[in-house]
């Protein structure tokens, strides 16, 4: 079926992680996609160029197609020539959380968010349900490694989406199951206090018709309104080198993926696809195998040095800290943290969080923030160098490097990695180059 045949939707942002995943199933469901993105270099444009969606490199008005409907996300502002094309138009603009929406109406809905392991969850449940024959459609803001892919319009009864919290669009679903796995303060543009951030996620879980899966903490359980069927979750795990055992429902479950938190991440998948009609024993044999989502505790490789590098979009002080101790399980030589800073916003009032957190490590790297969707000029005074300075002020003398830049960080890395080390790249931004340079021969 292709029930948006005769559409045109054209991407403003095609590349990133959510764009480029609703490009694709929009393809798959018949509609006339195009695209344009900053750059055209892009690890999700390669599946959009299979299917014949070239990207555009660079955003300029002409782009826009005659009669398309312009989707975008909050990180494309007013101003970008493409939307200001479709207004003088008249076209259609619709927010890429709209689009999700549609989509949540088309098929059953299973919607994972929280402020920490949306990306790893979902794609856990996806790979939980193909293990079980189920075959879900889905969209995940980070490539499943099992599928090689972001997004899938399977044909199975279920729909797995990630929703996101940073500007609230997850308001926009329509879940039949919706999963909350924690609830922090982050996003400081979006939300004044953790009570807004409960209150957004307590709306969200008011939109499931039918179940909210939630981590059994009393905080997060009272955020479920009477009428969703509350189901808890919770890990109780045995670490192992790089693992964890743990038993949920009766049924016994190992993890080649490393961490407490991963623990935690997978009972909450399990139990989503045990609401959907997956079979408990099944689920949990297929995360067996579960080898992550990208950037999600990705092992790059071994450098020429003899040290093997993983990268991390850990973003906020407790992903930071839950990384570094599921490094730890590894048993390194040394662990060294290389940080990039993501949003001048989220350093300014969080450096002495990250700094605290950054000293799990032997040695830490911070480099300068990457700005996103910020401006330098509207943060006087915030860089890299505060997350460095609180790290050296808790690291107990243990070293700490301010490097601003990759070249001056890979520099100092070649001449110090051994045989032995882990170093962990951590952060939201294009961090992941570093590491992937480090493991260049």
């Amino acid at each position: 079926m292709k029930p948006w045949a005769g559409r045109r939707l054209h991407f403003v942002g095609i590349g990133g992680a959510g764009m480029s995943g609703l490009a694709l199933v929009a393809h798959e469901l018949g509609a006339t996609v195009t695209g344009s993105d900053r750059a055209a270099a892009s690890p999700y444009a390669g599946p959009l160029r299979a299917l014949g969606v070239e990207p555009v490199a660079g955003h300029d008005a002409a782009n826009v197609p005659a009669g398309a409907e312009l989707v975008v996300s909050s990180a494309i502002p007013p101003e970008n020539p493409e939307r200001a094309a479709a207004r003088e138009r008249g076209l259609r603009e619709l927010h890429r959380a709209d689009l999700l929406g549609e989509l949540t109406r088309l098929r059953p809905t299973i919607a994972v968010t929280g402020t920490h392991g949306k990306t790893t969850t979902a794609s856990m449940l996806v790979h939980a349900l193909r293990g079980c024959g189920m075959d879900p459609a889905y969209l995940v803001g980070g490539a499943v490694r099992s599928t090689g892919s972001n997004a899938g319009w399977g044909d199975g009864e279920w729909l797995v989406v990630e929703a996101d919290e940073s500007d609230r669009s997850l308001l926009k679903l329509a879940p039949r199951i919706a999963v909350l796995t924690n609830a922090e303060l982050d996003h400081h543009t979006t939300y004044a206090s953790q009570r807004d951030v409960d209150e957004t996620f307590g709306a969200f879980l008011a939109l499931a018709d039918r179940s909210a899966v939630v981590w059994n903490r009393p905080q997060l359980l009272a955020l479920v309104p009477a009428g969703v069927e509350l189901v808890p979750f919770d890990a109780a795990p045995q670490l192992t080198p790089g693992g964890s055992r743990f038993t949920l429902d009766g049924v016994a479950v190992e993890l080649t993926v490393p961490g407490t938190h991963n623990a935690r991440n997978a009972a909450a998948a399990l139990t989503a696809a045990r609401l959907a009609g997956a079979d408990r024993t099944a689920a949990a044999a297929a995360l067996r195998d579960f080898q992550g989502a990208g950037r999600r505790f990705e092992r790059l490789g071994v450098t020429p040095q003899g040290a093997t590098v993983v990268d991390d979009y850990a973003h906020h002080p407790t992903e930071v800290a839950a990384t570094l101790e599921a490094a730890r399980t590894l048993a390194p030589r040394r662990l060294i943290a290389v940080f990039q800073p993501h949003l001048f916003s989220r350093t300014a009032r969080q450096a002495a969080e990250f700094g605290a957190a950054l000293v799990a490590a032997d040695e830490v790297v911070v480099l300068d923030v990457y700005p996103a969707r910020e401006r330098a000029e509207d943060f006087p005074g915030v860089s890299g160098l505060l997350v460095a300075q609180t790290a050296a002020d808790a690291a107990g003398g243990r070293p700490v490097a301010w490097m601003p830049s990759f070249a001056q960080a890979e520099a100092l890395l070649r001449g110090r990695l051994r045989e032995g080390d882990l170093v962990l790249t951590l952060g939201a931004g294009d961090i992941d180059a570093l590491g992937r340079a480090l493991v260049a021969r």
